[in-house]
C-alpha cells in the first residue's frame, strides 16, 4: 500500500540554502536534514571531500505534504527541468517491486531496486511519460 507522494527537489550543491529559503517561504517546518558526509562509510566509495556537505536527504513539513530535497552527487549531471521528482513511499518491499515494475514498462530505469541503508527496496525509474520517480519501501519494524 503506498503511504505518501511526495514533491522532491534536486539542488546542484546548494541544498542547505535551498533548504532554509522554502523553510521561510513557506514557513515549513524542518522535520530533518542529512549530509552526504553523515551517510555510513564504504571503504569501497569513498566520499570525496567536496560532498561531505551536500545535503543528502532533507524533509520539511508545507501545510499537509512533507516536501523532500537533495544535492545531486558532485560531478553527476544537473539538467534544469529535471531538478524535481516525485518520491513515493511504500509499506511493503513486495508492493515496492510491483510499482517499480509497472513504471518501468516503457519506461527507463535509472537506479534498479536495491536495498540501501534508507530502505530495504529503493529504486529510480522514469515513466513512459517523463515523470522521475523515486520509489521507496519503508523499513519495517522488526
Amino acid at each position: 500500500m503506498i503511504v505518501a507522494v511526495n514533491p522532491y527537489v534536486v539542488t546542484n550543491g546548494n541544498g542547505k540554502e535551498a533548504v532554509q529559503f522554502y523553510v521561510d517561504v513557506f514557513n515549513a517546518e524542518l522535520i530533518s536534514l542529512q549530509t552526504f558526509g553523515e551517510m555510513p562509510e564504504d571503504p569501497n566509495h569513498p566520499l570525496p571531500s567536496e560532498a561531505q556537505d551536500r545535503v543528502l536527504n532533507a524533509q520539511f513539513k508545507v501545510g499537509n505534504t512533507t516536501m523532500m530535497l537533495s544535492d545531486n552527487f558532485p560531478g553527476a549531471p544537473y539538467t534544469i527541468g529535471n531538478q524535481v521528482t516525485i518520491a513515493i513511499q511504500i509499506d511493503s518491499v513486495d508492493s515496492s517491486k510491483q510499482i517499480f515494475e509497472k513504471l518501468s514498462k516503457e519506461g527507463k530505469v535509472t537506479m534498479p531496486l536495491q536495498e540501501t541503508f534508507w530502505s530495504p527496496s529503493y529504486g529510480q525509474v522514469t515513466d513512459k511519460y517523463g515523470v522521475e520517480w523515486q520509489v521507496s519501501a519503508l523499513p519495517q519494524d522488526e
